[in-house]
């Protein structure tokens, strides 16, 4: 399923359990993930690359949430932050973010643990959806997923 999405667009995929957020990276040159081992990756994102927020709820609040976090990452350029796999923050997290061409959700994943940008955690019902960007917008692997599309 493709979809048509705008700079100034948002996309929310809505899972059972978890929504996802999509938006373009429009005019962010420079971005840095940060890792537990001290390291610093350095992100040269495309206007046409994709940030998906995932976020651990549903409702108005992880709506605002994943516009606070897209707008934090994309606007103010903060840095992306990777957590070891035994933090116990990571059990706390209730959004985790990728940016990229290509993400794909998985449920099976530590959140935040992932320095690879095409793999995000999700709730069940995302898992196994993978976005792609076009164009003109995104491209979903499935075609039965709820969404909805509002201005940033």
């Amino acid at each position: 399923m493709e979809i048509k999405l705008e700079d100034d667009e948002i996309l929310f995929i809505i899972g059972d359990s978890g929504i996802v957020g999509v938006s373009k990276m429009a005019n962010c040159d420079m971005l840095f993930i940060e890792t537990a081992e001290n390291e610093e990756i350095v992100l040269y994102p495309e206007d046409d690359d994709i940030i998906a927020v995932s976020a651990f709820g549903k409702g108005e609040k992880y709506e605002k949430g994943i516009r606070s976090l897209t707008y934090v990452t994309r606007d103010m350029k903060s840095p992306i932050l990777i957590l070891p796999k035994e933090n116990k923050a990571s059990k706390r997290l209730t959004m985790v973010l990728s940016i990229g061409d290509t993400v794909r959700f998985d449920c099976s994943i530590t959140p935040g643990t992932h320095p690879e940008q095409d793999i995000l955690c999700s709730c069940d019902s995302l898992s196994g959806l993978v976005i792609n960007k076009t164009s003109s917008g995104v491209k979903l692997s499935k075609d039965n997923v709820e969404y909805k599309i509002e201005k940033f």
